[in-house]
């Protein structure tokens, strides 16, 4: 089984920015692949990006490329997202899963979400 806990979220201005963190916990966490995805209300879930324990590699979405980044230190178990130049379409809630690929089917664990909002 796998824990996560997120933190980072909140209220922000256009153009701030704002990094995300999840912590992972349980015995077979690393076997997992790390993945973020949001939620904008009325909207389904959208994956964000994801990331690998091992090596490393990284795949961000096309709509949060150039502004977005995934990293982990695996050190302290834990998986961030870095937001640049956040938009108002940004705003949702953001989970951190763990599983594989882009889809949300495909990630078995996932936290509890942390809500950004970004203002005009």
């Amino acid at each position: 089984q796998v824990q996560l806990v997120e933190s980072g979220g909140g209220l922000v201005q256009t153009g701030a920015s704002l990094r995300l963190s999840c912590a992972a916990s349980g015995r077979t966490f690393s076997s997992y692949g790390m993945g973020w995805f949001r939620q904008a209300p009325g909207k389904e879930r959208e994956f964000v990006a994801r990331i690998t324990w091992t090596i490393g590699s990284t795949y961000v979405a096309d709509s949060v490329k150039g502004r977005f980044t995934i990293s982990r230190d695996n050190a302290k178990n834990t998986v961030y997202l870095q937001m640049n130049s956040l938009k108002p379409e940004d705003t949702a809630v953001y989970y951190c899963a763990a599983g594989w690929g882009v889809v949300a089917g495909g990630y078995y664990y996932w936290g509890q979400g942390t809500q950004v909002t970004v203002s005009s």
